[in-house]
């Protein structure tokens, strides 16, 4: 089966074609980075009209690169939320209009879907019954997959996810944008325990809060005596790392199941990617992550949940809306 996948629920604009849910034919994306650096992050309408320009340059891109025709594709899977209404609107109409022009059956996915099954292009793929951690720059959620398309969710953050608090505090110091890449590059150089930021646990369930992390990581920059980026970068991410990590361990044991996976933007991080393996490993755990390009937002991912979707035997109509908040389960 060859679907090819859409995804615009942010600032990137992807398409990508994967065939049987496990082989990429072509995945292309278009960043809009440097259009919203200036602001210190992503602004809606910007991102909605870069969307506009670039949807259809980066689908025929997609299909061009596969060498395949219009007439090669079984389905087309896109992203239906959650994410920016206007951006999400870009995408879906995309798919649709090709869909009703070339006969094709279409199929709206979830984009925290999406991140789960980026997990499936690893090789080998995850056993389940696993636990997912999905963190990204709006999302921190744990999620106990039973099989590909049952999840129950177990937690996730009361305020700020972890990437929007690295986002955030790199904005506040002054260290550019997006704030996850520049902290992770800058953590290389400085010490983890050069300052001894707050770690909440909230005791007895698997939800995050990050948002006390975030205010005094503010205030010791503004304070009299900051850090040197360097040891701030290090600092606050292992802050966050450690309550990640921690957390994501001790759902998979207390659930018994023998697997963890972590996706999304933030599974991107070097110290998150390593400290979760070396944690899974002492527990006797499978570990998986997706190749960082799958980590980030991508339309692979998407193709791959419309895969296992069709293959389940659902299917959407051309009436199927937009969602800017969309429930996982």
């Amino acid at each position: 089966m060859i679907v090819l996948g859409i995804e615009s629920s942010c600032d990137e604009c992807a398409a990508a074609v994967v065939e049987d849910g496990r082989r990429v034919l072509s995945s292309i994306v278009s960043s809009q980075v440097d259009l919203h650096a200036r602001y210190g992050g992503v602004v809606p309408e910007i991102a909605a009209r870069r969307h506009v320009e670039t949807v259809l340059p980066v689908l025929k891109e997609a299909i061009d690169s596969a060498g395949l025709a219009w007439k090669d594709l079984d389905l087309i899977a896109v992203t239906r939320g959650p994410g920016l209404i206007g951006s999400l609107l870009v995408g879906v109409a995309a798919a649709k209009s090709l869909a009703l022009a070339h006969q094709i059956p279409l199929i709206g996915v979830n984009h925290l879907e999406g991140h789960i099954c980026a997990c499936h292009l690893c090789d080998p793929a995850p056993v389940l019954p696993a636990v997912c951690l999905i963190v990204s720059g709006g999302h921190t959620d744990l999620i106990l997959m039973e099989a590909w398309g049952r999840y129950r969710w177990l937690g996730g953050t009361l305020d700020d996810a972890a990437g929007e608090t690295l986002d955030k505090v790199a904005r506040c110091a002054g260290l550019g944008y997006p704030g996850g890449p520049v902290i992770d590059r800058l953590a290389q150089d400085g010490r983890a325990d050069a300052a001894a930021f707050p770690r909440s646990w909230l005791d007895g369930g698997s939800d995050f809060s990050f948002s006390g992390l975030k205010t005094a990581v503010i205030r010791s920059i503004q304070g009299e005596n900051p850090l040197a980026p360097p040891d701030l970068a290090a600092s606050v991410q292992a802050a966050i790392v450690d309550v990640l990590v921690k957390k994501t361990i001790n759902a998979a044991i207390h659930h018994g199941v023998a697997q963890v996976m972590v996706t999304g933007g933030v599974a991107a991080n070097s110290s998150l990617r390593s400290t979760m393996e070396a944690a899974a490993r002492l527990r006797k755990l499978a570990f998986t992550t997706p190749p960082r390009v799958y980590c980030t937002d991508n339309a692979a991912m998407i193709a791959v949940a419309g895969w296992f979707k069709r293959v389940q035997g659902e299917s959407s109509s051309l009436s199927f809306d937009t969602e800017a908040s969309l429930p996982l389960v």
